[in-house]
């Protein structure tokens, strides 16, 4: 009797996916956020009309009413850097605002579904506004100089990392706002304004918060933009040391940090 033996199955290699990058990832998310605005410049320029209103109506009174007496001395100085903050803050606390049309049109859905880390699509979005805000503070500078605003090129650079990282951080709260009111959205612009303006007032970002009552100045301690608009004013004019910038970017660090935690946590709830 001639035993036969059964051929021996060949095993096929599974080839593993290569794991996933959050750099790569973000840097997807970004180019895709970017891409827009790549198509149509105009809207970065066309987003500079209220900073561009503040610095030609709200900086004469400044310096003509108190001029000399604003920490520092010269007002722009001291005005322009809180209107890279501003530019920064609106900038990227209406990113919810975008993904709440993400939502209506189905996008979102399509990139819940891709291998792309949650974090990524938070970091990524944020991002986007901060390359809109590097062109935007170009634009800002260049119109300032002939009226005597003074750029320190290495702390201009440091500080524009800064609000990189208030970005993130506030760009998440908002996205994570924007998943919570997803079938109210009426209600993200009520959130969003209820909550902004107070925080920028109470940031010394328009006027010296000083010369404010007791309560008023209390509240400015606990707000955490007053402490980045304080080290972007000594980033832009080259004090690179104070003490102020170690504070700023703490602060900076704390809401990046928080705000991605709120914001993957909202993301993953709604999977």
């Amino acid at each position: 009797m001639t035993a036969t033996t059964a051929p021996t199955p060949t095993r096929t290699a599974v080839t593993e996916p290569p794991p996933r990058s959050l750099v790569r990832d973000t840097a997807i998310v970004l180019a895709r956020e970017l891409r827009p605005t790549l198509h149509d410049p105009f809207s970065v320029v066309f987003s500079l009309v209220q900073p561009i209103f503040f610095l030609a109506l709200f900086g004469p009174l400044l310096a003509g009413n108190l001029g000399d007496g604003l920490p520092g001395g010269a007002v722009w100085q001291w005005f322009v850097p809180a209107i890279l903050v501003m530019i920064s803050l609106f900038g990227s606390s209406t990113v919810g605002a975008n993904l709440l049309f993400e939502m209506q049109t189905g996008a979102h859905e399509r990139m819940l579904v891709t291998p792309l880390a949650r974090s990524a699509l938070l970091v990524g979005r944020a991002l986007k506004e901060i390359v809109t805000l590097c062109a935007q503070a170009l634009l800002i500078v260049l119109v300032m100089i002939p009226f005597g605003f003074t750029l320190h090129a290495a702390g201009a650079v440091l500080g524009l990392a800064l609000l990189a990282v208030l970005g993130v951080g506030i760009g998440s709260f908002s996205y994570a706002l924007a998943l919570a009111v997803r079938r109210q959205d009426w209600m993200f612009w009520l959130v969003h304004q209820t909550v902004l303006f107070p925080l920028m007032i109470l940031s010394g970002m328009l006027l010296p918060i000083e010369g404010g009552p007791g309560w008023m100045q209390a509240l400015a301690r606990a707000n955490p933009l007053s402490y980045v608009v304080d080290a972007e004013r000594s980033l832009v004019n080259g004090d690179l040391t104070s003490g102020s910038v170690l504070w700023g970017a703490v602060a900076a660090g704390l809401t990046a940090a928080l705000g991605l935690a709120v914001g993957i946590r909202s993301m993953r709830r709604t999977d």
